[in-house]
């Protein structure tokens, strides 16, 4: 006999088979059955299990990435990134993740089995005020912070970046609007003046930017 989440698996290869989740902070979720994968989005963008899977691999692709013994996940989302770090990456240290959304942190969990562990540390709160109130001492920072389709503007402050420039290794998935490239250009800026090495990645997988940056 089929079990349930079999079922749905085949029949998403027919139609989407979607479930909606109201959220303070990112408006409806969906959890998406689709060609036999579920993933995460949000009314305008995919959060986690879609494109951005392909997006951030792309970026990692170009890292590497176990010689880093402390990463730090600013936008937890499904938990994408810390799948594709474990199963495709074989990483094995330690990951925090910060995330300001309860209910993205339950979604993560019971959907896709993101959960704490002895190597995955999970916070809720604002990725601002982490970033401004921690000794950030990683070695690697993914920073992955939309709400919907849209990074707060917060989060390309001078004091922010001022922050990560402690790290070795920065991902930036900076999918902008074409009015805020100037932001990016002042990120890369200030990046540079702090010595790290920068590889700008435009229209990645035909949507975002990713920004790489190396001491």
């Amino acid at each position: 006999m089929l079990t349930f989440v079999v079922m749905v698996r085949l029949l998403s290869y027919i139609y989407p088979i979607t479930k909606k989740i109201e959220s303070k902070y990112n408006g409806t979720l969906e959890i998406t059955w689709f060609r036999g994968k579920k993933m995460l989005n949000t009314k305008n963008a995919n959060y986690s299990y879609g494109s951005l899977e392909k997006i951030l691999g792309v970026g990692f692709k170009k890292i590497d990435i176990n010689k880093y013994q402390n990463i730090l996940l600013l936008g937890l989302g499904g938990g994408n990134v810390v799948k594709t770090l474990h199963q495709k990456f074989g990483y094995k240290s330690k990951i925090t993740a910060i995330e300001i959304d309860p209910i993205i942190i339950q979604v993560a969990a019971n959907e896709f089995g993101i959960t704490p562990s002895d190597n995955l540390k999970i916070i809720c709160t604002d990725a601002y005020d982490f970033v401004m109130k921690s000794k950030m001492d990683f070695d690697f920072i993914i920073i992955d912070l939309f709400l919907d389709d849209t990074i707060p503007e917060k989060f390309f402050k001078k004091e922010f970046w001022n922050r990560l420039t402690k790290a070795n290794q920065l991902l930036f998935n900076a999918s902008l609007h074409k009015k805020n490239e100037h932001l990016l250009r002042n990120i890369i800026d200030l990046l540079e003046t702090n010595d790290f090495i920068i590889n700008k990645l435009d229209n990645v997988n035909k949507t975002n930017t990713l920004l790489i940056a190396k001491k």
